[in-house]
């Protein structure tokens, strides 16, 4: 069997053990189209043995951008890993300025895109860049199709140079560069090797709750980031089918068609789902909307292993026929276990999923450590709401005397691209610094409490933790996006974006005099009243110092395009200040 030193060995395993029908699945024209794991190879070894012919060098790089998750995208991946050089993923959603930086900070020299409209950016940028050329995975006029690799790497002749160049990539050699997303200033080059992220894979493995034949996964989180990436390489390691959904308004459609047993996701989705969820059980009456409203209640409470008792067990199988049996429905009916990273989730949201079937395991990585450090898993009792679970094999988590979390592996990357100053800052030896604060109890379950950068002294010299403010106050229906702050003044407040859909349906439900447009809903002062009542249920779960004291609504819809979030839906707190400074200095000054 092969051993699994370098990322491109994950797939020749499958091969070996599982060689899969159905390896790579991608709907195109409105048909899911497999791929096997054998045509997955010959593909990626005519796509090495063209970039020979195309005169690739060891530790070229060559950036891959792609709107959705797709077939292509893997092809490219090792195409390009066998032959010594690097894949720069990119963020889609990113400015074509952004892609412009992103491309000559790495030296890209070919690029590979999905579509016309990351092509029109690229286009725009690429006469500023070393970038000799683009290919395009969708046909696109006046582009070159990335098939055309394929024609140029038909001839075998070159088969032997290919298998060359495999055996000369070393575990310990870079294998790919990504830049953070980031919440403030340029995004940095994490570079992360090989071994960095195979080892990670491989010490991960175990956690994955999958059984059963043929089982499938669902993938639509950004490849391009690495929490996404890795589990591609977990699933292709434990001979899983990867099922890529065709964009994230599409996940419910595509989830009831090919009934995943498993998908990653992040902590907004899981809080979009349930808000729609929410509003729907909301529009009951009578009988029916009793019994959501108690399986509602039901869901808040569970607890794992049965920890509640029987007679609770027994009401929750019954909650579970009449109406968590809907929900399930509504994602396949065959999906167990949800893994959600990136940010911090809910307990609510831990515990109402679980409730209904579908296990919510929080992961915790960062970019830097390629990136699990440690993952929930139910069986061994390595579940406890409220955690990221226990770290995982290989990977040494130690807190430092202020509570930051230290990191130390195989894991941990090979250091910024071109600034050894700022790898320098966040390294102790062998000790990467996270910058998150966290705890690991006596069972060794580790919990994270907040962001150092995040974390501000009010005036009066009390310490506020926005995140964990801002995941309490979420849970109201009523609001989509909450940003608390408060640095250095008198009292914590908060800058809030509206559920505006929710709110629509709840204007008309009572009959409200408010206006429909977003504008209006923000200034309402009916609205401002029935979030404040939220606010004020909330806060009790707070000490005095750090209650919200004040807030303020903006009438735009917070999103990665007009610049509030990064592409992976975190916030940008300095941005979104800036854009409100207006509210931040009506609620001080």
């Amino acid at each position: 069997m092969t051993e699994i030193t370098r990322l491109f060995d994950f797939p020749y395993y499958q091969l070996e053990k599982y060689n899969l029908d159905a390896a790579l699945v991608t709907k195109y024209d409105g048909v899911w189209t497999p791929m096997s794991t054998k045509e997955y190879l010959d593909k990626a070894n005519a796509v090495s043995r063209a970039l020979l012919r195309m005169d690739i060098q060891k530790h070229d790089k060559i950036a891959v951008i792609s709107s959705t998750n797709r077939t292509e995208w893997n092809i490219m991946d090792i195409g390009i890993l066998q032959v010594g050089a690097q894949n720069i993923p990119i963020y889609p959603t990113i400015c074509a300025e952004d892609y412009e930086y992103v491309l000559n900070h790495s030296e890209s020299i070919y690029c590979f895109v999905s579509d016309i409209e990351v092509y029109n950016k690229v286009k725009k940028v690429q006469v500023n860049t070393k970038v000799k050329e683009v290919y395009s995975f969708n046909h696109i006029e006046g582009c070159k199709h990335y098939s055309e690799l394929f024609e140029l790497g038909e001839d075998k002749s070159n088969q032997l140079e290919v298998e060359a160049r495999k055996d000369n990539v070393k575990p310990e050699e870079l294998a790919t560069i990504i830049y953070t997303s980031g919440t403030t200033g340029k995004p940095k080059g994490v570079m992360l090797s090989h071994d960095n992220i195979t080892s990670n894979v491989l010490n991960s493995i175990s956690r994955l709750p999958l059984s059963g034949e043929n089982p499938r996964v669902l993938s639509f989180l950004p490849i391009c980031h690495v929490f996404e990436r890795v589990l591609i390489y977990i699933y292709q390691y434990a001979g899983v089918s990867i099922y890529f959904a065709e964009g994230i308004d599409k996940i419910g459609e595509n989830a009831k068609e090919i009934k995943p047993n498993l998908m990653s996701v992040v902590p907004r989705l899981l809080e979009k789902v349930y808000d729609k969820i929410y509003a729907k059980g909301a529009d009951l009456t009578g009988i029916k909307s009793k019994l959501f409203h108690w399986a509602i209640a039901l869901g808040e409470q569970w607890e794992p292993y049965g920890q509640n008792g029987a007679w609770y067990e027994f009401k929750l199988k019954i909650a579970s026929k009449l109406i968590f049996s809907k929900w399930r429905a509504a994602l396949g009916g065959e999906l167990t276990t949800m893994v959600s990273g990136s940010a911090a989730l809910q307990t609510r949201l831990t515990r109402m999923f679980s409730a209904a079937g579908m296990q919510v395991m929080q992961g915790y990585g960062l970019t830097e450590t390629s990136p699990v450090v440690s993952v929930e898993m139910y069986k061994d009792a390595h579940f406890r709401v409220g955690t990221v679970g226990k770290p995982i094999d290989g990977v040494e988590v130690k807190v430092a005397e202020d509570g930051e979390l230290l990191i130390k592996g195989r894991n941990v990357m090979m250091g910024y691209f071109k600034d050894p100053e700022k790898t320098a800052e966040v390294m102790t030896g062998d000790y990467f610094h996270t910058g998150d604060k966290g705890t690991i109890d006596k069972d060794g379950f580790l919990k994270i409490t907040g962001r150092k950068k995040e974390m501000f002294k009010t005036s009066g010299g009390k310490y506020v933790i926005p995140p964990l403010l801002e995941n309490d106050m979420k849970q109201s229906p009523f609001i989509e996006q909450i940003m608390v702050i408060g640095e250095g003044e008198k009292m914590p407040a908060a800058i809030i974006q509206p559920n505006f859909e929710y709110i629509k349906n709840w204007i008309e439900d009572h009959n409200h005099d408010i206006g429909n447009s977003q504008t209006e809903i923000a200034n309402s002062q009916i609205v401002i009243e029935r979030i404040q009542k939220d606010i004020a249920k909330y806060n009790q779960n707070f000490g005095k110092w750090e209650q919200i004291k004040r807030f303020e609504l903006t009438p735009e819809i917070w999103s990665i395009d007009g610049g509030h979030l990064t592409p992976t839906m975190k916030m940008k707190r300095k941005i979104i200040n800036g854009i409100y400074q207006d509210l931040y200095d009506k609620i001080y000054r």
